[in-house]
């Protein structure tokens, strides 16, 4: 849950002349302190990439003027810097994703939470981060009481809270642009798209020839990329969660960036990586860290009581061993 996670996903799509008048555009840039990047078949009645392209960024820009825990003039940094017993007039897409958050929250029984930014900061991950270490148990206990999404609450357009919490948008704002852009084309009257930033990812329709849009799911490692399985991806969103590219250890143990809010802790199962089918990507971004935080066992209970399609990577031995349950298996088998 941290601006600096890694995806595990990369875009396995080549560049191909058009069909019929119809060709393959693409742009993409720095967003998020990472990058975002669009393709999209152009036809005779949709814009051109650098009137999109305009509008795309615009649109980032507003997500990062909210959002944005990096800068300290963004709607919810301002909030974080608000005492005890503060109330904030807030835009609508903030308040949207305090009630993803609170849903996510309730449902993982508080293993999810937007407020770990104090924790995260803690641990050497957060914006305000000094150095990666383990924290001494006081230091954590102390934190640990201004994390928990019980403490935030909306009244009408403001979000106000009852303890000095600091809320990370971090696990979801990602997918939330993601849905935001894959909109903004739908309205222009683009049909076929590939829209990813950070890593999140959502597509719809076919390339020019008519083939799908396709997207490789990377092994989880830190050394290499190495594709390990192969999506035809139209209609919904994919999301990877992995623990395995911001870390550090510490005699001799391994500690990651992804922070369980029930202990104030990193995760420290075998399970390496989650991807997570959605038609929201905001939704497959917040769900595929929810189960990389619950693990293996719980993680994978979770996705099969609740319809998730899930891609669990686990970590056994020097290698890994993949399993799918079966909305993952009928969601891809479906034909594009």
């Amino acid at each position: 849950m941290s601006n600096l996670r890694q995806m595990v996903m990369f875009c396995a799509v080549a560049l191909l002349t058009g069909c019929g008048g119809d060709s393959l555009e693409r742009f993409g840039g720095p967003t998020m302190g990472s990058t975002y990047s669009i393709q999209y078949v152009r036809t005779s009645s949709t814009p051109g990439p650098q009137e999109l392209q305009h509008q795309v960024e615009s649109l980032l820009g507003e997500v990062d003027r909210q959002m944005s825990t990096y800068r300290s003039d963004s709607a919810i940094a301002r909030f974080n810097r608000l005492p005890t017993n503060s109330c904030q007039p807030m835009p609508a897409p903030i308040l949207l994703l305090v009630r993803t958050g609170e849903q996510l929250s309730q449902g993982s029984d508080g293993a999810f939470d937007l407020t770990v930014e104090p924790l995260l900061n803690l641990w050497g991950f957060g914006p305000q981060a000094r150095e990666l270490k383990v924290p001494d148990a006081m230091s954590l206990a102390q934190v640990r009481q201004r994390v928990g999404h019980q403490h935030l609450r909306i009244n009408g357009e403001q979000l106000c809270k009852d303890a000095a919490v600091e809320v990370d948008f971090n696990s979801i704002a990602a997918g939330y642009a993601v849905d935001r852009i894959a909109e903004l084309l739908t309205h222009q009257g683009v049909q076929d798209y590939l829209v990813e930033a950070t890593g999140e990812l959502k597509a719809a329709g076919h390339k020019p020839d008519g083939a799908p849009w396709r997207i490789a799911l990377e092994e989880p490692r830190d050394d290499q990329q190495v594709a390990e399985k192969i999506l035809n991806v139209n209609g919904f969103g994919v999301s990877t969660s992995g623990d395995y590219r911001n870390y550090f250890q510490q005699d001799g143990r391994r500690y990651s960036h992804t922070l369980d809010a029930r202990t104030g802790t990193p995760i420290t199962h075998q399970l390496a990586s989650v991807t997570v089918l959605h038609p929201s990507a905001l939704m497959a971004d917040g769900l595929s860290t929810l189960l990389l935080i619950l693990g293996p066992e719980q993680g994978w209970d979770y996705a099969e009581q609740h319809g998730i399609a899930a891609f669990f990577v686990r970590r056994e031995g020097d290698g890994f061993v993949t399993r799918t349950n079966q909305a993952f298996e009928q969601l891809t088998a479906l034909k594009p």
